[in-house]
């Protein structure tokens, strides 16, 4: 049995939620000469189903090889990946304002989907899941739009929105995993770790 985890993501999110399970982890984050990003530059003709899965395999990876390098004590890894899609297009995080509110006017009206997918790695194996959310977003007007990106909550976030930030109002209706949509879906996150055979 393990006592804690390592928690290869800077999201303050899944931090918040692995507290609310009651887990213990340390955090496992990139060095400064690893090119994160690479990981997820989205491959020809992949579905946003494949793609979310590709690259939280890839994180865990990257992150299992960051804590050899670092010689650090044995536990579970963790990582997580979130990604918006409507239709078969990938919402990612946005550049600036202008893509943020290109994607929000996308999402008005209509009903996308969040996919979150988790790996846990450890000495029993590597193990995944894949947590898939429907949002429905009311219809938000221009103004609506343009105030919420000068609040500057879009950037950094898959899909140009938090669910637990003040796009909360343009959400008519959820189907599927809050916490999922929120970057970590705790109930399929909670059997990974059982799995891994960590006490929480």
């Amino acid at each position: 049995m393990h006592d804690y985890l390592y928690l290869a993501s800077q999201s303050p999110r899944r931090r918040e939620l692995l507290t609310q399970l009651g887990v213990r982890y340390e955090l496992l984050l990139a060095d400064d000469e690893e090119d994160a990003e690479a990981l997820e530059v989205v491959q020809p003709g992949e579905t946003p189903d494949d793609y979310v899965q590709r690259v939280c395999a890839l994180k865990a990876e990257a992150a299992l090889r960051r804590r050899e390098r670092r010689a650090l004590p044995d536990a579970p890894v963790l990582t997580s990946d979130t990604t918006v899609c409507l239709g078969g297009d990938i919402l990612g995080k946005p550049a600036d304002g202008a893509e943020a509110a290109a994607m929000l006017t996308a999402l008005s009206g209509s009903t996308h989907r969040v996919l979150t997918a988790v790996t846990v790695v450890s000495t029993l194996g590597m193990h995944h899941a894949l947590s898939i959310s429907r949002v429905t977003f009311r219809a938000m007007a221009a103004p609506e739009i343009e105030r919420y990106v000068a609040s500057g909550e879009p950037l950094g976030k898959a899909g140009a929105y938090g669910i637990q930030g003040r796009a909360a109002e343009f959400v008519e209706r959820i189907e599927g995993s809050y916490s999922g949509i929120m970057g970590l879906p705790l109930f399929e996150t909670a059997a990974l770790l059982r799995q891994a055979r960590l006490r929480f």
